[in-house]
């Protein structure tokens, strides 16, 4: 069964502007306004609701897209946690991201253990179908434990320099519903 593609028909504006404009938006943490001064510094001049009405109807399938990327024997994966609140009490989200910065899998958990960041490989090997080439991840001991046990042929790189990618995907959280 084919996917419909997306129809431009009736827009302003050519799919190359609006594909930017609505990636420029997700991708980033960037307000409407910012995205509209980007584009304007472009030379396109188009509104911050134009690009918000865009974002809304084309977003979904445009994420649809990108979820569909294969994933490859040469990926890179960037694993990082970060701590969260969740009714007063303190959590962990961990996150791995791909060597072009998408986001692959998160979890939260309540603890920051090898245990833990045992789970999110195994989580990863289940969802992406096959084991990167190599894992990049701050300082902490427990992903270097975790990788031995659960993919000890992969490659590591713990290095807090290196891990700017999963660092970078710890943007504002946005809730989907609004």
């Amino acid at each position: 069964m084919s996917e419909p593609t997306i129809s431009y028909k009736n827009h302003r504006f050519p799919p190359q502007i609006i594909a930017r404009a609505v990636w420029l938006y997700f991708r980033f943490p960037l307000s409407l306004r910012l995205v509209e001064e980007m584009l304007l510094e472009r030379g396109i001049v188009v509104s911050y609701e134009t690009i918000r009405r865009c974002g809304r109807k084309f977003g979904a399938a445009y994420a649809k897209q990108l979820r569909r990327k294969k994933p490859s024997r040469k990926d890179i994966w960037h694993l990082d946690e970060v701590v969260i609140s969740i009714g007063g009490r303190k959590h962990w989200l961990w996150r791995a991201v791909d060597q072009d910065g998408y986001v692959l899998d998160e979890i939260v958990q309540a603890r920051r253990d090898t245990k833990a960041a045992k789970r999110l490989l195994v989580r990863l090997l289940k969802k992406q179908g096959l084991a990167p080439k190599r894992i990049v991840t701050d300082k902490l001991r427990s992903y270097g434990a975790a990788r031995r046990d659960v993919m000890s042929a992969v490659g590591h790189r713990s290095h807090k320099g290196l891990n700017n990618r999963a660092e970078n995907s710890h943007g504002h959280f946005e809730n989907e519903n609004e």
